[in-house]
Protein backbone atom coordinates (compact mmCIF):
# COMPACT_ATOMS: atom_id res chain seq x y z
CA UNK A 1 0.00 0.00 0.00
CA UNK A 2 1.14 3.78 -0.67
CA UNK A 3 -0.07 7.25 0.30
CA UNK A 4 -1.92 8.72 -2.37
CA UNK A 5 -3.60 11.81 -3.54
CA UNK A 6 -6.00 11.31 -6.16
CA UNK A 7 -3.62 12.72 -8.97
CA UNK A 8 -1.30 9.53 -8.08
CA UNK A 9 -3.67 7.56 -7.71
CA UNK A 10 -5.19 8.18 -11.49
CA UNK A 11 -1.99 7.98 -12.96
CA UNK A 12 -0.84 5.08 -11.16
CA UNK A 13 -4.38 3.21 -12.69
CA UNK A 14 -3.28 4.08 -16.31
CA UNK A 15 0.16 2.96 -15.72
CA UNK A 16 -0.89 -0.19 -14.54
CA UNK A 17 -3.08 -0.94 -17.52
CA UNK A 18 -0.83 0.25 -20.33
CA UNK A 19 1.42 -2.18 -18.13
CA UNK A 20 -1.24 -5.07 -18.21
CA UNK A 21 -2.76 -4.71 -21.31
CA UNK A 22 -1.14 -3.53 -24.44
CA UNK A 23 -4.28 -2.40 -25.94
CA UNK A 24 -4.66 0.17 -24.01
CA UNK A 25 -3.95 3.49 -25.14
CA UNK A 26 -4.01 7.31 -23.80
CA UNK A 27 -4.44 10.27 -26.03
CA UNK A 28 -5.77 13.83 -25.74
CA UNK A 29 -4.32 17.52 -25.53
CA UNK A 30 -1.12 17.44 -23.37
CA UNK A 31 -1.06 14.25 -22.29
CA UNK A 32 1.75 12.87 -23.23
CA UNK A 33 5.03 15.48 -23.21
CA UNK A 34 3.46 17.89 -20.82
CA UNK A 35 1.81 14.82 -19.03
CA UNK A 36 -1.87 16.66 -18.90
CA UNK A 37 -2.86 20.19 -17.49
CA UNK A 38 -3.34 18.71 -14.02
CA UNK A 39 0.07 16.31 -14.31
CA UNK A 40 -2.67 13.17 -14.03
CA UNK A 41 -0.34 11.36 -17.22
CA UNK A 42 3.00 12.89 -16.09
CA UNK A 43 5.42 10.08 -17.02
CA UNK A 44 3.36 8.32 -19.01
CA UNK A 45 4.33 8.82 -22.33
CA UNK A 46 8.50 8.56 -21.13
CA UNK A 47 7.77 5.11 -19.91
CA UNK A 48 5.39 3.58 -23.09
CA UNK A 49 6.38 5.95 -25.54
CA UNK A 50 4.23 7.97 -27.97
CA UNK A 51 2.80 5.39 -29.71
CA UNK A 52 1.14 4.40 -26.48
CA UNK A 53 0.09 7.85 -25.01
CA UNK A 54 -0.61 10.39 -27.67
CA UNK A 55 -0.94 14.17 -27.97
CA UNK A 56 -4.00 15.12 -30.00
CA UNK A 57 -5.19 18.59 -31.12
CA UNK A 58 -7.18 20.77 -29.66
CA UNK A 59 -10.16 18.91 -31.32
CA UNK A 60 -12.72 17.24 -28.50
CA UNK A 61 -14.91 16.18 -31.14
CA UNK A 62 -12.37 14.91 -33.13
CA UNK A 63 -10.33 12.91 -29.56
CA UNK A 64 -13.51 11.07 -28.88
CA UNK A 65 -14.19 10.43 -32.72
CA UNK A 66 -10.41 8.84 -32.83
CA UNK A 67 -11.31 6.99 -29.44
CA UNK A 68 -14.53 5.64 -31.41
CA UNK A 69 -12.66 4.04 -34.11
CA UNK A 70 -9.99 2.90 -31.83
CA UNK A 71 -12.08 0.95 -29.75
CA UNK A 72 -13.99 -0.51 -32.41
CA UNK A 73 -10.77 -2.21 -34.10
CA UNK A 74 -9.73 -3.61 -30.82
CA UNK A 75 -8.24 -0.82 -28.55
CA UNK A 76 -9.05 0.04 -25.05
CA UNK A 77 -9.06 4.00 -25.61
CA UNK A 78 -8.64 6.44 -22.71
CA UNK A 79 -9.26 9.96 -23.93
CA UNK A 80 -8.61 13.16 -21.81
CA UNK A 81 -11.03 15.78 -22.19
CA UNK A 82 -8.59 18.40 -20.88
CA UNK A 83 -11.82 20.01 -18.59
CA UNK A 84 -15.30 19.17 -18.48
CA UNK A 85 -16.66 22.17 -19.68
CA UNK A 86 -14.50 21.48 -23.52
CA UNK A 87 -16.82 18.23 -23.62
CA UNK A 88 -19.66 19.67 -25.30
CA UNK A 89 -17.78 19.66 -29.14
CA UNK A 90 -17.62 16.28 -28.83
CA UNK A 91 -21.39 15.43 -27.38
CA UNK A 92 -22.68 14.11 -30.35
CA UNK A 93 -19.86 11.81 -30.97
CA UNK A 94 -20.87 10.36 -27.20
CA UNK A 95 -24.54 10.52 -28.04
CA UNK A 96 -25.08 9.85 -31.11
CA UNK A 97 -22.17 7.11 -32.20
CA UNK A 98 -20.43 5.78 -28.98
CA UNK A 99 -23.60 5.32 -26.62
CA UNK A 100 -25.87 3.32 -29.69
CA UNK A 101 -23.01 1.38 -31.03
CA UNK A 102 -23.72 -1.95 -29.60
CA UNK A 103 -27.35 -1.24 -29.36
CA UNK A 104 -27.79 -0.81 -33.65
CA UNK A 105 -25.32 -2.98 -34.62
CA UNK A 106 -27.32 -5.75 -32.55
CA UNK A 107 -23.89 -6.36 -30.48
CA UNK A 108 -21.72 -7.15 -33.34
CA UNK A 109 -19.55 -3.52 -32.74
CA UNK A 110 -18.88 -2.17 -29.52
CA UNK A 111 -16.04 0.69 -28.55
CA UNK A 112 -14.86 0.04 -24.84
CA UNK A 113 -14.04 3.94 -24.56
CA UNK A 114 -13.10 5.50 -21.44
CA UNK A 115 -13.19 9.17 -21.19
CA UNK A 116 -11.92 11.33 -18.39
CA UNK A 117 -12.24 14.67 -17.55
CA UNK A 118 -11.92 16.70 -14.51
CA UNK A 119 -14.97 18.62 -13.26
CA UNK A 120 -16.21 21.03 -10.59
CA UNK A 121 -15.31 24.13 -9.26
CA UNK A 122 -13.11 25.24 -6.22
CA UNK A 123 -9.77 26.56 -8.44
CA UNK A 124 -11.03 29.94 -9.45
CA UNK A 125 -11.47 28.83 -12.53
CA UNK A 126 -14.60 30.67 -13.62
CA UNK A 127 -17.68 29.76 -15.76
CA UNK A 128 -15.16 27.87 -18.75
CA UNK A 129 -13.23 25.49 -16.42
CA UNK A 130 -16.02 25.40 -13.40
CA UNK A 131 -18.76 23.00 -14.80
CA UNK A 132 -20.40 19.76 -13.44
CA UNK A 133 -22.08 18.39 -16.82
CA UNK A 134 -22.64 14.88 -15.21
CA UNK A 135 -26.23 15.05 -15.71
CA UNK A 136 -25.90 15.57 -19.56
CA UNK A 137 -24.64 12.34 -19.07
CA UNK A 138 -26.76 9.72 -16.39
CA UNK A 139 -29.61 10.81 -19.43
CA UNK A 140 -27.66 9.07 -22.24
CA UNK A 141 -28.92 5.83 -22.38
CA UNK A 142 -25.30 3.00 -23.35
CA UNK A 143 -22.91 4.75 -21.10
CA UNK A 144 -21.86 4.51 -17.83
CA UNK A 145 -21.03 7.16 -15.58
CA UNK A 146 -18.63 7.33 -12.15
CA UNK A 147 -17.16 9.95 -10.16
CA UNK A 148 -15.00 8.66 -7.38
CA UNK A 149 -14.69 11.24 -4.08
CA UNK A 150 -11.27 9.45 -2.67
CA UNK A 151 -7.49 8.02 -4.20
CA UNK A 152 -8.98 4.60 -3.65
CA UNK A 153 -11.83 4.57 -5.30
CA UNK A 154 -10.13 6.75 -8.33
CA UNK A 155 -7.99 4.30 -8.76
CA UNK A 156 -10.19 1.36 -8.58
CA UNK A 157 -13.07 2.74 -10.27
CA UNK A 158 -11.07 4.29 -12.93
CA UNK A 159 -9.30 0.31 -14.06
CA UNK A 160 -13.01 -0.56 -13.69
CA UNK A 161 -14.23 1.61 -16.62
CA UNK A 162 -10.80 0.69 -18.86
CA UNK A 163 -11.83 -3.31 -18.19
CA UNK A 164 -15.42 -2.43 -18.74
CA UNK A 165 -16.77 -3.52 -22.58
CA UNK A 166 -18.99 -0.52 -22.25
CA UNK A 167 -18.07 2.89 -22.64
CA UNK A 168 -17.31 5.14 -19.67
CA UNK A 169 -17.53 9.08 -18.75
CA UNK A 170 -15.28 9.28 -15.89
CA UNK A 171 -15.58 12.51 -14.02
CA UNK A 172 -12.58 13.77 -11.84
CA UNK A 173 -13.04 16.55 -9.28
CA UNK A 174 -10.39 18.43 -9.74
CA UNK A 175 -11.25 20.47 -6.15
CA UNK A 176 -9.77 17.18 -4.41
CA UNK A 177 -6.89 16.13 -6.73
CA UNK A 178 -4.12 17.20 -5.13
CA UNK A 179 -4.75 17.46 -1.06
CA UNK A 180 -6.05 19.91 1.42
CA UNK A 181 -5.21 24.07 1.97
CA UNK A 182 -5.45 25.39 4.87
CA UNK A 183 -9.28 26.13 4.78
CA UNK A 184 -9.62 29.82 2.94
CA UNK A 185 -12.32 30.19 0.66
CA UNK A 186 -10.64 33.29 -1.17
CA UNK A 187 -7.72 30.71 -2.49
CA UNK A 188 -7.75 28.76 -4.75
CA UNK A 189 -8.01 26.09 -2.55
CA UNK A 190 -9.66 22.16 -1.03
CA UNK A 191 -10.81 23.69 2.48
CA UNK A 192 -13.04 21.28 2.93
CA UNK A 193 -11.38 17.73 2.10
CA UNK A 194 -11.18 16.20 4.96
CA UNK A 195 -9.64 12.97 3.37
CA UNK A 196 -7.48 14.06 0.32
CA UNK A 197 -4.56 10.87 0.51
CA UNK A 198 -5.39 7.45 1.74
CA UNK A 199 -3.59 4.14 1.51
CA UNK A 200 -4.24 2.55 -2.26
CA UNK A 201 -2.45 -0.66 -3.27
CA UNK A 202 0.20 0.08 -6.08
CA UNK A 203 -1.08 -2.98 -8.24
CA UNK A 204 -3.90 -3.98 -9.92
CA UNK A 205 -7.64 -3.84 -8.50
CA UNK A 206 -10.87 -2.91 -9.12
CA UNK A 207 -13.69 -0.85 -7.58
CA UNK A 208 -16.91 -2.66 -8.88
CA UNK A 209 -19.15 0.13 -11.39
CA UNK A 210 -22.71 0.47 -9.61
CA UNK A 211 -22.35 0.58 -6.23
CA UNK A 212 -22.18 2.75 -3.62
CA UNK A 213 -20.39 3.44 -0.93
CA UNK A 214 -21.21 3.74 3.14
CA UNK A 215 -18.78 6.59 4.19
CA UNK A 216 -20.23 7.27 7.05
CA UNK A 217 -23.11 5.51 9.32
CA UNK A 218 -26.03 7.07 11.16
CA UNK A 219 -29.46 7.08 12.19
CA UNK A 220 -31.21 10.08 12.03
CA UNK A 221 -30.69 11.04 8.44
CA UNK A 222 -29.13 9.88 4.94
CA UNK A 223 -27.23 12.38 3.15
CA UNK A 224 -26.76 11.19 -0.58
CA UNK A 225 -23.60 12.96 -2.62
CA UNK A 226 -20.53 11.98 -4.55
CA UNK A 227 -17.26 13.82 -5.62
CA UNK A 228 -15.86 16.68 -3.50
CA UNK A 229 -19.48 16.96 -1.59
CA UNK A 230 -18.55 13.38 -0.19
CA UNK A 231 -16.36 15.82 1.94
CA UNK A 232 -18.37 18.94 2.38
CA UNK A 233 -21.09 16.81 3.92
CA UNK A 234 -18.69 15.37 6.48
CA UNK A 235 -17.96 18.72 7.47
CA UNK A 236 -21.66 19.55 7.46
CA UNK A 237 -22.75 16.98 9.54
CA UNK A 238 -20.16 17.77 12.45
CA UNK A 239 -21.26 21.30 12.11
CA UNK A 240 -25.02 20.55 12.44
CA UNK A 241 -24.87 18.01 15.27
CA UNK A 242 -27.15 15.40 13.94
CA UNK A 243 -26.23 11.57 13.58
CA UNK A 244 -26.16 11.51 10.17
CA UNK A 245 -25.32 8.93 7.26
CA UNK A 246 -23.48 9.90 4.42
CA UNK A 247 -23.40 7.72 0.98
CA UNK A 248 -21.21 7.75 -2.02
CA UNK A 249 -23.01 7.48 -4.91
CA UNK A 250 -20.03 7.38 -7.40
CA UNK A 251 -21.60 5.56 -9.63
CA UNK A 252 -24.28 7.62 -10.96
CA UNK A 253 -24.87 5.49 -14.07
CA UNK A 254 -25.84 2.82 -13.70
CA UNK A 255 -27.10 3.65 -10.02
CA UNK A 256 -27.28 1.59 -6.73
CA UNK A 257 -30.90 1.94 -5.93
CA UNK A 258 -30.66 -0.78 -3.16
CA UNK A 259 -28.02 0.91 -0.98
CA UNK A 260 -29.10 4.27 -1.12
CA UNK A 261 -32.76 3.28 -0.19
CA UNK A 262 -31.81 1.08 2.37
CA UNK A 263 -30.21 4.04 3.95
CA UNK A 264 -32.93 6.00 3.44
CA UNK A 265 -35.51 3.59 4.77
CA UNK A 266 -33.92 2.88 8.10
CA UNK A 267 -33.22 7.09 8.55
CA UNK A 268 -36.67 8.45 7.21
CA UNK A 269 -34.82 11.62 6.28
CA UNK A 270 -32.52 12.03 3.33
CA UNK A 271 -30.17 15.65 1.86
CA UNK A 272 -29.32 15.49 -1.69
CA UNK A 273 -26.15 17.15 -1.72
CA UNK A 274 -24.43 18.08 -5.29
CA UNK A 275 -22.26 21.06 -6.75
CA UNK A 276 -23.70 21.34 -10.42
CA UNK A 277 -26.87 23.08 -10.90
CA UNK A 278 -30.34 22.80 -9.25
CA UNK A 279 -32.59 23.14 -12.09
CA UNK A 280 -32.49 19.18 -13.58
CA UNK A 281 -29.74 18.43 -11.99
CA UNK A 282 -28.71 14.80 -10.63
CA UNK A 283 -29.78 15.28 -7.62
CA UNK A 284 -33.61 15.46 -8.88
CA UNK A 285 -33.05 11.70 -10.18
CA UNK A 286 -31.98 11.19 -6.36
CA UNK A 287 -34.90 12.92 -5.38
CA UNK A 288 -37.50 11.25 -7.32
CA UNK A 289 -35.97 7.69 -6.86
CA UNK A 290 -36.32 7.75 -3.01
CA UNK A 291 -39.69 9.54 -3.15
CA UNK A 292 -40.99 6.36 -5.37
CA UNK A 293 -39.06 3.77 -3.32
CA UNK A 294 -38.90 4.55 0.19
CA UNK A 295 -42.28 7.20 0.23
CA UNK A 296 -43.43 4.96 3.48
CA UNK A 297 -40.64 5.84 5.35
CA UNK A 298 -40.00 9.42 4.84
CA UNK A 299 -40.38 11.44 8.10
CA UNK A 300 -40.22 14.48 5.97
CA UNK A 301 -39.23 15.86 2.72
CA UNK A 302 -36.27 15.25 0.54
CA UNK A 303 -34.09 18.56 0.63
CA UNK A 304 -31.99 19.57 -1.74
CA UNK A 305 -28.06 21.18 -1.42
CA UNK A 306 -26.87 22.29 -4.83
CA UNK A 307 -25.21 24.99 -6.72
CA UNK A 308 -27.58 27.88 -8.17
CA UNK A 309 -29.31 28.19 -11.24
CA UNK A 310 -26.74 30.28 -12.94
CA UNK A 311 -23.51 30.31 -14.86
CA UNK A 312 -20.58 29.51 -12.40
CA UNK A 313 -19.73 32.86 -11.06
CA UNK A 314 -16.12 33.58 -10.91
CA UNK A 315 -16.10 36.71 -8.07
CA UNK A 316 -18.62 34.66 -6.33
CA UNK A 317 -17.47 31.28 -6.55
CA UNK A 318 -17.88 30.06 -2.62
CA UNK A 319 -21.27 31.78 -2.68
CA UNK A 320 -22.30 29.41 -5.58
CA UNK A 321 -20.12 26.08 -3.82
CA UNK A 322 -22.33 24.38 -1.67
CA UNK A 323 -20.63 24.59 1.56
CA UNK A 324 -21.11 23.30 4.98
CA UNK A 325 -23.43 26.22 6.29
CA UNK A 326 -26.05 25.44 3.85
CA UNK A 327 -25.52 22.00 4.02
CA UNK A 328 -26.08 21.80 7.64
CA UNK A 329 -28.78 24.45 6.82
CA UNK A 330 -31.16 21.49 4.98
CA UNK A 331 -29.84 18.93 7.76
CA UNK A 332 -31.44 20.71 10.68
CA UNK A 333 -34.62 21.62 8.84
CA UNK A 334 -35.27 18.27 7.69
CA UNK A 335 -34.49 17.07 11.19
CA UNK A 336 -37.11 19.92 12.26
CA UNK A 337 -39.80 19.02 9.85
CA UNK A 338 -42.88 16.94 11.63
Amino acid sequence: MARMNMVQALNSAMDVMLERDPRVVILGEDVGFFGGVFRVTDGLQRKYGEHRVLDTPIAEGGIIAAAIGMGVNGLKPVAEIQFADYIYPGFDQVVSELARLRYRSAGEFFAPVTIRTPCGGGIRGGQTHSQSPESVFTHVCGIKVVMPSNPYDAKGLLISSIEDEDPVVFFEPKRIYNGPFDGDPHKPAVPWSAHPRGEVPEGHYRVPIGRAALVREGKEVSVLTYGTMVHVAEAAVRLAGVDAEIVDVRSMAPLDVDTLCTSVCKTGRCVVVHEATRFSGYGAELVATVQEQCFWNLEAPVQRVTGWDTPYPHAFEWEYFPGPARIAAALKQVMEAA
